[in-house]
């Protein structure tokens, strides 16, 4: 069974930085990335990890944001610096196969966690 389990959200004052964490259980994926949902938007994708490892970006994100990975423990990281209001969301942690991660399509991965808020205020 697949299990993603992210932690590491909270609030965070416009500027400051915050680090998420996906630990994963139950899987062979070799992509992983991660999503967010803010009240009355749609999900949208903000980073993710290729089969080689490298990163990909949204738009919105490249040079705040940083997706790694540490396969010995099984757990996808996102660093996120200079958070901005616009930034607060729920955040989701996706696997799956490579072909439905790296376009960050939010209706692709099969395999999702609960979620981690981040709220970021002025």
């Amino acid at each position: 069974q697949v299990q993603l389990v992210e932690s590491g959200g909270g609030s965070v004052q416009a500027g400051g930085s915050l680090r998420l964490a996906c630990r994963t259980s139950g899987m062979r994926y070799n992509c992983m990335a991660w999503f967010r949902e803010a009240p009355g938007k749609e999900r949208e994708g903000v980073g993710a990890t290729d089969i080689n490892g490298k990163p990909v970006y949204a738009n919105s994100v490249k040079g705040r944001f940083s997706v790694s990975k540490d396969n010995s423990k099984n757990t996808l990281f996102l660093q996120m610096h200079n958070l901005k209001p616009e930034d607060s969301a729920k955040y989701y942690c996706a696997a799956d196969i490579c072909s439905r991660i790296t376009s960050l399509d939010p209706t692709s991965p099969r395999y999702w966690g609960q979620g981690t808020q981040v709220i970021v205020s002025p």
